[in-house]
């Protein structure tokens, strides 16, 4: 399957596998599904191994092939030009990527862990000394909470010594992640008011704020950062030994979501949240557009099924403007799309049962027409 510059479009029915081929695309540019994390969930019922093929051309590199393997008690692979990467995550913006799928309205209307996730997604493929950072903090931050955790179970004191080496190995990664995204909100903001106002008719005011402690600090560098981070960790250390774990730091951290200053999660109508999301999105794009050698590929996934047509319309424009590089967008049924684009504009695939390719004459847009389960790549597909 081959996807032109520009606008491509995925037509089939619910359950013919218009996701897998976006899932299988992600994969191949950060190593993982978007839609989970667990390799044994990706993988087919009953198949020994699943295997994604592709190749990406590039402005820096040319033509590159990228193959992921994964097999289960041996762990996944990932080879670039025929080699084997390290590292997993040595892949992680080198094609960089941005995802628009239906849950994306947790971004929104749920948790703070989903704002976190989607912050540390952009600034990772944009920084692998960032991504470093993170990999870091995580591994010293599950430590720290199984000393803490251990301490408390058993009634026993926390070893001090132990205690503050495990300290010291969450200050500086985690003092780096929290300068870095500071940096980042003051940058990105910029970019989601000009998404917002390019998809929306009402002249709100999107506002992102990052407040990762109590008081605001005077400078936003690492320095200064380190000293209010070992102050905060200090101050909840009788709460982390009674709670046995780390209660403050980087993973713990929210972003405030605003419409013309009114928290986004309480306030904002159905129509607002979608529109935000799309704003976090477009404006996801720019961003890393604006910092990397390559342009991200944009993929879309039945996000069009509960937008009304203004919205579909405003999003639809901005693709075909040519500000956006390519793009994959799947949809049930070719008018929701073809209604707001024209057709000659953009290449449409009709796919059904595990993806297969069919001429349009073949493709049935009857939603009713008897559908298939999703079909995984349990022996190699290349996209």
């Amino acid at each position: 399957m081959r996807f032109e510059d520009g606008i491509n479009v995925i037509i089939g029915p619910n359950g013919a596998g218009k996701t897998n081929i976006l899932e299988s695309i992600h994969m191949l540019c950060l190593s993982r599904s978007f839609l989970t994390s667990r390799d044994n969930v990706v993988l087919q019922r009953g198949a020994p191994f699943y295997e994604v093929e592709g190749e990406f051309e590039t402005k820096a590199r040319g033509l590159q092939k990228v193959r992921v393997a994964y097999v289960p008690g041996e762990g996944k692979k990932i080879f670039v030009g025929g080699a084997a990467l390290e590292r997993l995550t040595d892949i992680v913006g080198r094609f960089p990527v941005v995802v628009f799928s239906p849950d994306d309205q947790r971004l929104t209307a749920e948790g703070p862990e989903y704002r976190r996730r989607f912050i540390d997604n952009i600034i990772s493929q944009s920084s692998p000394i960032y991504l470093d950072h993170l990999l870091r903090y995580r591994l010293a931050l599950k430590q720290r909470n199984e000393l803490l955790h251990r301490a408390r179970r058993n009634r026993s004191p926390v070893d001090p010594v132990v205690l503050q080496g495990l300290t010291a190995a969450i200050v500086e990664p985690g003092s780096a992640i929290i300068a870095a995204r500071l940096a980042f909100i003051d940058a990105f903001t910029l970019h989601l008011d000009r998404a917002h106002e390019r998809i929306s008719d009402v002249a709100e005011r999107p506002n992102m704020t990052y407040q990762p402690f109590p008081y605001r600090l005077a400078s936003h560098d690492v320095a200064s950062v380190r000293l209010a981070f070992i102050a905060q960790l200090e101050s909840s250390s009788r709460r982390e030994r009674e709670r046995g774990m780390t209660m403050c730091g980087p993973h713990r951290h929210d972003l405030d979501l605003t419409l013309d200053d009114l928290p986004v999660r309480r306030y904002a109508s159905q129509g607002q949240h979608r529109t935000f999301g799309m704003a976090l999105k477009l404006a996801q794009y720019d961003y890393m557009q604006a910092r990397g050698a390559e342009r991200p590929i944009l993929l879309l996934d039945d996000v069009f099924d509960n937008l009304d047509p203004a919205r579909i319309e405003a999003f639809l424009s901005i693709l075909g403007s040519g500000d956006i590089g390519q793009n994959v967008t799947t949809a049930a049924r070719r008018e929701i799309v073809h209604n707001h684009l024209d057709p000659s504009r953009c290449r449409t695939i009709f796919v059904e049962r595990g993806a297969k390719v069919v001429n349009p004459e073949e493709h049935d847009d009857d939603p009713e027409r008897e559908q298939d389960t999703l079909s995984d790549p349990a022996n190699s597909e290349t996209f």
